[in-house]
């Protein structure tokens, strides 16, 4: 009896030991060895795997006859748009033929909803579309898609977990979308791992790459997010698909965005905003305006600041409380701002403005359960908490756009022509910039913007100039 072989691999990346170690040493996550059987390398397993990769002639053909570019002629087919402007905008302009777009996201957050409403959109549009839910039997999608009001008859519904018989359905319906919710429940046959193992997550996902390639249909891959934050698995599945895609939002909150982290078709970093409601998903056509609707008038320690998103201005309200600290360490707490950041900016106020909230408790927030990562949101962040600290309110007519440097400088940010035109276009009159963005490029950018005559574009040299415009 021949003995049986164990080896340990990690759930993160996929590495593989000979023995279990409390930290991966491929990727340095910690606890994620886990002990499997290795699989017998015989004549008839490695043959069940090839056949499995390559079972798609057009491809197998494609890729094993090498062709001069002049010959090689390109797809015929268009993009296919899904109904929703807010996603056609992250994918580019829609969806590439044999494309595959991974969509993550926190459980509960509204993937299989969002792609459920996508899935009728096609199926009324454009043809026939397979739904694969390895969660839910067809009776329970059917009941989802009663409450969204979907009654498409071109839409499949297919309860399984096999990837063969997935294939084959493919293969049979020649649908034009397949969407599979998702890929942790399915299995290769020719692996003896559990579903939602790095195997067979990996595994699963290369053969649905040969299938779409092969039949030229674009497929939607729900992946879940781990407790820390990742799709089960990034090294194995974000450099697979084509396209990522996640669906944000705080669980609490309506909003959704779906910002895209890679497109191999389009923009990256695209958003496209939603609003959860019983109906199901609805897009959010100007959100700024939603977002900025229930902002109070006079209030201390708010600012408005211009994120880009993409190629998306999105104007959002930062809220900042300074309190005295009743204890011996301040605290420092945030709530969509990068902490580190937010050190900073203390550190900045502290050393090169003269505002001592060393002492102090400082929290800051983005309304609207957002999370703002570019720099250019600084000088808004700085204003909120100096104005919450001296009590004393930001007009509610100003935008503040700028980069803050550690010596207190203001750092020019990019697009400036754009964000100042969507913030004239919501109605505001005052913008505080950069002056290092008003040289002779960019005040070229600003005339050329169409702004209001009664629109100002105040310029400041430092952060220490710019809060005595802002709370003047």
């Amino acid at each position: 009896m021949p003995k049986i072989r164990t080896k340990y691999v990690c759930q993160q990346c996929g590495g593989e030991q000979s023995k279990w170690m409390g930290k991966c040493p491929d990727c340095g996550a910690w606890n994620t060895l886990e002990e499997v059987v290795e699989a017998s390398q015989s004549q008839n397993a490695t043959q069940q795997r090839r056949q499995a990769l390559l079972s798609h002639a057009p491809l197998t053909q494609g890729t094993n006859i090498p062709l001069v570019l002049p010959d090689i002629q390109p797809l015929s087919q268009p993009r296919i748009t899904v109904g929703y402007p807010e996603m056609d905008r992250v994918l580019g302009g829609g969806l590439v033929p044999g494309s595959v777009i991974l969509v993550g996201g926190e459980p509960g957050i509204g993937k299989s909803t969002l792609l459920l409403q996508v899935s009728g959109s096609i199926a009324q549009t454009t043809g026939p579309v397979l739904y694969v839910s390895g969660e839910e039997s067809v009776e329970q999608v059917k009941m989802r898609a009663e409450r969204l009001d979907i009654s498409g008859e071109r839409l499949y519904l297919l309860a399984s977990i096999e990837l063969d018989a997935i294939t084959e359905a493919v293969h049979r319906l020649k649908p034009s979308l397949l969407i599979v919710d998702s890929i942790q429940t399915l299995i290769a046959s020719h692996l003896t791992s559990a579903p939602g193992s790095i195997s067979q997550v990996r595994e699963c996902t290369l053969q649905l790459v040969q299938l779409a390639k092969s039949t030229h249909v674009p497929i939607f891959i729900i992946g879940h997010v781990t407790k820390e934050g990742t799709v089960a698995g990034p090294k194995a599945l974000e450099h697979i698909a084509d396209a990522v895609l996640y669906l944000e939002g705080e669980r609490y909150h309506s909003y959704r965005l779906l910002r895209g982290v890679k497109n191999r078709f389009g923009a990256t970093h695209e958003v496209g905003v939603f609003e959860m409601h019983g109906e199901g998903m609805v897009e959010v056509a100007n959100p700024s305006a939603v977002f900025l609707a229930d902002r109070e008038d006079g209030a201390t320690g708010s600012a408005i600041v211009v994120s880009m998103e993409g190629t998306r201005p999105l104007l959002v309200e930062v809220q900042a409380l300074v309190t005295p600290s009743n204890f011996g360490n301040a605290r420092c707490t945030t709530n969509g701002i990068e902490h580190n950041r937010l050190l900073m900016l203390l550190a900045v106020l502290t050393k090169r403005v003269g505002l001592a909230v060393g002492n102090h408790d400082v929290y800051a927030n983005v309304i609207g359960g957002f999370t703002l990562e570019e720099p250019s949101i600084d000088l808004g962040v700085a204003a909120a908490i100096a104005s919450s600290y001296r009590e004393k309110n930001i007009p509610s007519d100003m935008v503040l756009v700028g980069e803050v440097g550690l010596s207190g400088e203001l750092r020019a940010v990019s697009r400036l022509a754009m964000r100042v035109r969507e913030s004239a276009k919501l109605g505001f009159k005052r913008c505080i910039v950069p002056s290092a963005g008003k040289d002779s490029r960019g005040r070229g950018e600003l005339e050329d913007a169409g702004l209001p005559k009664d629109f100002k574009v105040l310029t400041a040299s430092s952060l220490a100039v710019a809060l005595e415009i802002a709370l003047h």
